[in-house]
């Protein structure tokens, strides 16, 4: 089976939804956010204090 190009690695909410899903190739780390997942949703890149993308180190757990 091939590996999963985005791990979802946090998940908050019913309604208003956060989560945080994981390139397993580059490791940059996505906010996902919506209301209610029908009608839209946001994404955007995850940044730490210098603006800089966060990236988690890839391994086989991820």
């Amino acid at each position: 089976m091939a590996k999963e190009r985005f791990v979802e690695t946090y998940s908050q909410g019913v309604t208003n939804i956060r989560k945080i899903v994981v390139d397993t190739e580059t490791g940059v780390n996505y906010l996902l956010l919506s209301s209610n997942m029908t009608s839209g949703c946001g994404v955007t890149v995850l940044v730490d204090k210098d603006g800089k993308p966060i990236v988690t180190p890839i391994s086989s757990d991820i």
